[in-house]
């Protein structure tokens, strides 16, 4: 297995284990695995400090509320102003993922919005005011389908 930055079989089974259960037992994983419960704890806070995982309680945006999810393509000019924006869409609450893309737009975001009414605020009141917003394209997410992590076993 090409692996990188020193991760091994233990690593990538444990962030498995993770990912299906963030709350997974190190007990379990020993036995399923045949490593030590200290191997596990010791694998896992590493695995936290070197910033290769983030355990996190993942929720359900339709059922608290979030009823207006969209994902934004946003043109900034000049170029030079790329990074000021992210820095500004970073601090925004309802922004969930942000990339800087290539391509017609400089930036992708997508946000999480109460209601239609929160999301034309965020869109044409907050980030169109943002310095060095050019022009942006939006598209709502009528039901999404798949919200999931990377499968690990790509890497196999």
């Amino acid at each position: 297995m090409d692996l990188n930055n020193s991760l091994d079989e233990l690593d990538f089974t444990i962030m498995s284990y993770l990912q299906n259960d963030g709350r997974a037992s190190f007990t379990v994983m020993a036995k399923e695995t045949g490593a030590s419960i200290s191997t596990i704890r010791t694998r896992v806070t590493k695995l936290i400090e070197d910033k290769t995982i983030h355990i996190l309680g993942r929720v359900n945006p339709d059922k608290l509320g979030f009823n207006a999810y969209a994902n934004i393509k946003i043109a900034v000019r000049p170029a030079n102003k790329i990074d000021d924006v992210a820095n500004k869409l970073l601090e925004f609450r309802e922004v969930s993922f942000l990339a800087i893309t290539s391509g017609d737009y400089d930036l992708e975001i997508d946000v999480m919005c109460r209601d239609n009414n929160h999301l034309i605020e965020v869109i044409n009141k907050r980030i169109s005011s943002i310095d060095g917003v050019y022009n942006s394209a939006s598209n709502m997410y009528l039901r999404v389908l798949k919200f999931a992590q990377p499968d690990l076993n790509l890497l196999k």
